[in-house]
């Protein structure tokens, strides 16, 4: 028997948020996208498309926007590990590789869209390669290697990581310019921390590298050094090969 003041009251359960299937069609991501375009959807709705769908009581959507608060913006999706990736609950492998992939899709159009003529300009190098470290923690050294006309032959990447010592940078990136014939090449490493300044080791590795290219006859046009934002360090500019 209720005592008397009190009446009887039925608790309702949380709602909880409904997959996208169940929204209006004009309000889903990727009908949204077809209608209006890409640039109309908000980070996390384009996440949302790629995903494709979420989890138990959650969205796509917010799963895409529960992702952007986690890493920072998709800037910090970029820097991300997989394993890292793979923490968030309801991202799987498939949904990891989705995001990865998209993401270096985005960057080699940009880099297409990027490419010198030719390569004799320092500024215009820093520019097309700078996508190529874009979310990277380590050190990474790469070799660009031109023809007679300065024209792009090939890009080998020569070590990625714990930095390496000089000689083995010199006899890979000497490998791989006479494995395509190459006439000329650029080096270009970054420095995690941001700050482009060479090193002593940066010196020392720009000099045995001049050597070797001379024993071999090929042009050593640049060592380029990438930092944060816009910023480069490049030895020929400098006039110091």
């Amino acid at each position: 028997m209720m005592k008397k003041g009190l009446t009887s009251m039925t608790i309702k359960p949380l709602k909880k948020s409904k997959g996208i299937v169940s929204w209006p069609e004009t309000e889903r991501p990727r009908e949204k996208l077809l209608r209006s375009g890409s640039e109309s959807l908000s980070d996390g709705e384009l996440l949302a498309v790629l995903v494709r769908i979420g989890k138990k009581g959650q969205s796509a959507e917010d799963l895409g926007r529960q992702i952007l608060t986690q890493f920072n913006g998709i800037s910090g999706i970029e820097r991300a590990h997989i394993e890292e990736l793979l923490s968030v609950s309801g991202m799987g492998i498939a949904k990891a590789a989705q995001l990865k992939a998209a993401i270096e899709i985005g960057k080699r159009i940009r880099m297409q869209d990027l490419r010198p003529r030719d390569f004799n300009n320092a500024a215009d190098v820093a520019t097309y390669i700078r996508p190529k470290f874009e979310g990277k923690r380590q050190e990474m050294f790469l070799a660009i290697l031109l023809n007679g006309q300065n024209q792009l032959l090939a890009e080998r990447t020569i070590a990625e990581g714990i930095p390496t010592q000089a000689t083995v940078y010199v006899r890979r990136v000497m490998e791989e310019a006479l494995r395509v014939s190459a006439s000329a090449f650029i080096v270009v490493h970054n420095h995690p921390s941001g700050n482009p300044t060479p090193s002593s080791g940066d010196d020392d590795t720009t000099h045995d590298l001049k050597q070797a290219a001379d024993l071999l006859n090929l042009i050593f046009i640049d060592h380029i050094i990438i930092g944060n934002g816009n910023k480069y360090y490049s030895y020929a500019d400098n006039d110091k090969i």
